[in-house]
């Protein structure tokens, strides 16, 4: 596998793991919501509008919150790449010895260094410097409306999950099939993300399930009191 694929590869992978964290959000959050609104009252029509008021409120925040962070970071990269391009057209010589010194701290010996500093400026002197000096990829600049979307279908595909759950089912049904569904897939989102970050698979489950059930319990009791109160 060469540089650009392992890129590629790790550019996938990270996307990934957010759509997995995002997914994991939609969950627990409204999770949490719908059992606290299912702890005060048994009205469907309740369940459902405060539970696609939280999804659609929740997707939203993840994409707009998102889109915000990476553009701030792609206009970062933007900014840094147009300094090195200036650099390079003002003083080729001192920016090549730059990256030769690079090269050696990477490894290589003073004259290798020297010769691939040569060959990478030729080529493509803005690509070696952003790459190696930069650690950025010119051709991989980072896009915040796709980030803003992944963030909103990743947070809305979890977030389905447990409002189905909460409104599909009888009413003495709800809350337990909710809590087994959301502990099953937030088993499943912890062992996802545990293997795409290729950590150890167990602490982040426990984690993870023991995270959203207190999540619910607290949430579904806060419900309860709150009904009774009112009531």
């Amino acid at each position: 596998m060469d540089g650009s694929q392992g890129a590629a590869l790790g550019s996938r992978l990270n996307w990934l793991r957010a759509g997995v964290l995002g997914a994991n959000d939609g969950i627990v959050s409204t999770a949490g919501l719908v059992v606290g609104v299912a702890g005060a009252t048994s009205s469907a029509n309740t369940l459902l509008t405060a539970g696609l008021a939280g999804l659609l409120a929740g997707s939203l925040s993840m994409a707009s919150g998102e889109y915000v962070s990476v553009s701030a970071q792609r206009d970062s990269e933007r900014a840094a790449l147009a300094l090195e391009e200036r650099e390079l057209a003002e003083q080729p010589a001192a920016e090549l010895v730059e990256l030769t010194g690079l090269l050696e701290e990477r490894g290589l010996t003073p004259e290798l260094a020297r010769e691939v500093a040569e060959q990478l400026t030729a080529r493509d002197a803005l690509s070696a410097h952003a790459r190696v000096e930069l650690g950025i990829d010119p051709e991989q600049i980072v896009n915040p409306w796709h980030a803003a979307w992944a963030s909103f279908l990743a947070f809305t595909c979890g977030a389905l999950l447990p409002l189905l759950a909460i409104v599909l089912p009888p009413a003495g049904w709800r809350v337990p099939v909710t809590v087994v569904a959301v502990l099953a897939a937030l088993l499943l989102t912890g062992w996802a993300g545990a293997r795409l970050g290729e950590a150890p698979v167990g602490p982040p489950v426990l984690r993870n399930v023991l995270g959203g059930g207190l999540a619910m319990a607290i949430t579904y009791l806060a419900g309860r009191l709150l009904g009774a109160a009112g009531g």
